[in-house]
């Protein structure tokens, strides 16, 4: 079997970077793709996804360097998807996924 995903689009947020206490560096950042069409009754419809990306190591020590919020980025790894339970008053709808890519070195 294959778990693989390609993202090209953009970035949401500065990269948030933490070097551990074992040595190693993760930086995490968000990136949206844009999909644009138009309906069958003519109207034009954009709608944007959001991914939640995570990178290790020296990757994620050239994201430190190097990108920005609003810079494009081509993003290949693994899925991985969490389910967690938003605990707020006003939040009672079901649990939300969270995607992400996440490359090993």
């Amino acid at each position: 079997s294959l778990n693989k995903v390609i993202i090209i689009g953009n970035v949401g947020n500065d990269p948030e970077v933490r070097y551990l206490d074992g040595g190693s560096v993760v930086a995490r950042f968000s990136v949206a793709t844009n999909e644009r069409y138009t309906t069958r009754s003519g109207e034009q419809v954009e709608q944007t996804e959001w991914f939640r990306v995570e990178v290790w190591n020296e990757q994620a020590k050239t994201i430190e360097k190097f990108l920005r919020k609003g810079n494009q980025i081509y993003v290949e790894g693994r899925l991985r998807t969490e389910t967690y339970t938003a605990f707020s008053a006003r939040s009672s709808g079901p649990p939300t996924a969270r995607t992400r890519s996440r490359r090993h070195e």
